[in-house]
């Protein structure tokens, strides 16, 4: 907030429920920018409606899905995203749950904390075993280094890139699937994923093998995991985003006694948050100075800011 504030007139929505469309219209009066995070919704009909002074909708967010950039560059308006501050968050979560869904630490904590004695449980180790993780992007490319620390052969399937790293082998979605004995689903969420795992790729993954979803809840066909969980094909799995609102896993999937979940809180640490608000500062500062930010998502769009600023 400081540095917004030092480099602009800040006006703050003050009150503790989403604005309406009309109630964000009307805040947006006289306004060059508007900052938001990533539950603020800006369709078609918002956009529209925005005064001619707004220049740019920056996201303090990765995740711009909710935002119209076609309709938004049909009007002129700039839009923004921050970059991924939460890699080394995220990538620890992973191995947090990859450890708990082998231990059951978590489970027997809870057990003592009810004043009782919990069951023994065999555990399994992560050194030995084959991490195949889809989509290989900035946390993907975090991850597998530690994976290869803790003694786990890693594969890797993405289309769109070419991985070269040493340690690190690279195949297709059946092939990492049928060989995994842990799968982590880090693949983008687009109209290309929806689904992505769905029941017969449940059923290629080994019997036995746990699945972990750190991205978005529509790569997952929630009912064919239950069905792999509830028949004992999958061992377990564990997720940190779902179907339910704001991304958070499901309830009839998180209270499943094979899951291990968390409220869409494997990027909050103060450190991934400092870097998407500081960077989201930074870009309302490069606008002000007659820059388009590197965030900028519709640069060739921007045809309000370039009149009034450059």
């Amino acid at each position: 907030m400081n540095g917004l504030q030092a480099v602009a007139e800040v006006r703050l929505h003050a009150g503790h429920d989403e604005m309406t469309s009309s109630e964000l219209v009307q805040a947006a009066r006289d306004c060059d920018y508007i900052v938001s995070y990533r539950q603020t919704a800006f369709p078609a009909e918002l956009i529209a409606q925005l005064p001619t002074s707004v220049l740019a909708i920056l996201r303090c967010a990765v995740d711009i899905r909710n935002i119209d950039v076609a309709v938004a560059s049909q009007h002129g308006i700039a839009v923004t995203q921050a970059s991924p501050g939460f890699v080394a968050s995220v990538s620890e979560w992973i191995v947090g749950a990859m450890i708990e869904m082998n231990r059951g630490i978590g489970a027997a904590t809870a057990v003592y904390q009810q004043g009782r004695q919990p069951d023994i449980r065999m555990g399994r180790e992560l050194r030995g075993a084959t991490l195949g993780v889809i989509g290989y992007g900035r946390i993907s490319q975090y991850l597998c280094p530690l994976a290869l620390a803790l003694g786990m052969r890693v594969l890797v399937t993405d289309p769109w890139v070419q991985v070269s790293s040493a340690g690190i082998v690279q195949t297709d979605l059946d092939s990492l699937l049928g060989q995994a004995d842990h799968v982590v689903c880090l693949a983008v969420a687009n109209e290309h994923t929806e689904n992505l795992m769905s029941a017969p790729q449940f059923q290629r993954m080994k019997p036995g093998a746990c699945f972990t979803n750190a991205s978005r809840g529509n790569l997952v066909d929630e009912g064919a995991l239950r069905d792999a969980l509830d028949t004992g094909h999958l061992f377990a799995a564990a997720m940190d985003v779902g179907r339910a609102p704001d991304q958070m896993p499901s309830l009839v999937l998180a209270q499943h006694p094979r899951v291990v979940a968390s409220p869409h809180i494997a990027g909050l640490t103060p450190e991934a948050i400092e870097h998407q608000s500081l960077e989201t500062v930074s870009q309302v500062r490069e606008l002000i100075e007659g820059r388009l930010p590197e965030g900028t998502v519709n640069a060739a769009s921007a045809s309000r800011w370039r009149h009034r600023v450059q």
